[in-house]
């Protein structure tokens, strides 16, 4: 009996105007796909963790907690726009790496923020224990390095990944979305991995429920872009194909590699974080870090909210 397929690049509508995977229709569409976990993978942040984890709970779905960061090239201090970014899935395996994700993603708003809240290979290497990562979609760096035919350099890249988390712990995703760039990367994803034994894992780029849900979503990326339906320069999805994909229509894209739809069931398992409620926020006090302008630059400052009293 085959394992069932587990979407670990997801989008809910915390990855703001971009992701239309509203969470409690996520938790839905998946219970009756009978798929036992999901996970979140948001554009830069954590913000809707919580919801995320309870709803899934109320299902009786095991909810895999993650972030799409933003890795800045040339570090994350660097602000320029000649300084681009890359993405870079992270899952939290355990308790360890959900505080290493919460550090890495507060340090891309606080100290990287540059459009997006970027994060750098220097900081990921500090925080990187209790973290699995997947290379990402065609901005992965691997896969961008691929795309320019870079073959070498690609290697070297998945190598240092491999380093940097360890070797159980990085996988080469491998995504079919109907994409030119796909025909082209894909085929070097699958070499990669026969050249240096790191393991694929199928994924979908997730960012609506349904495939009747593309054309909202295109208005949604009106919204965030500022432009309009008419405007034949918008940014926009070409193809009709990023949504919750069933395991049977994963599996017609992938049958060729079906161990690489199995092993995002043995992924989704290794990821078991716990997050308990807290009653009373208040009562346990809170430390706020802000940016506070002094003279034209911006420093950081901390506040501690008092606990209200009893």
């Amino acid at each position: 009996m085959s394992a069932p397929f587990v979407h670990l690049h997801c989008h809910t509508d915390y990855s703001l105007l971009d992701g239309a995977c509203e969470i409690t229709q996520l938790m839905d569409v998946v219970a009756k796909q009978k798929m036992p976990a999901v996970a979140m993978t948001d554009h830069g942040n954590l913000f809707g963790a919580v919801e995320f984890y309870n709803k899934a709970k109320e299902k009786g779905i095991h909810p895999v907690i993650g972030c799409e960061v933003y890795v800045a090239q040339q570090g994350q201090t660097v602000k320029s726009d000649t300084n681009r970014y890359n993405h870079l899935v992270l899952l939290c395996e355990n308790q360890t790496g959900y505080r290493n994700l919460i550090k890495l993603v507060s340090s891309g708003y606080l100290d990287g923020f540059y459009y997006k809240p970027r994060i750098d290979k220097d900081l990921l290497s500090r925080h990187s224990e209790g973290l699995i990562a997947l290379s990402a979609c065609l901005r992965g760096d691997i896969n961008e390095t691929l795309m320019a035919d870079r073959y070498d350099d690609a290697k070297r890249l998945a190598y240092e990944y491999s380093d940097l988390f360890g070797k159980k712990n990085f996988f080469l995703e491998m995504q079919r979305h109907g994409l030119d760039a796909d025909d082209v990367v894909m085929p070097k994803v699958h070499r990669l991995a026969a050249d240096t034994g790191i393991p694929l894992v199928v994924t979908n780029d997730s960012h609506y429920l349904q495939k009747d849900d593309a054309r909202a979503h295109e208005i949604l990326l009106c919204i965030q872009t500022g432009k309009t339906m008419s405007d034949p320069n918008r940014m926009r999805f070409t193809q009709e194909t990023f949504y919750l994909k069933t395991r049977e229509e994963m599996l017609a894209l992938f049958g060729e590699v079906e161990d690489a739809l199995d092993r995002t069931w043995d992924i989704a398992q290794r990821c078991q974080i716990k997050l308990d409620p807290i009653a009373e926020p208040g009562r346990h006090g809170a430390r706020l870090r802000l940016l506070k302008s002094r003279g034209g630059s911006r420093e950081p400052i901390e506040l501690e909210w008092a606990a209200a009293a009893a």
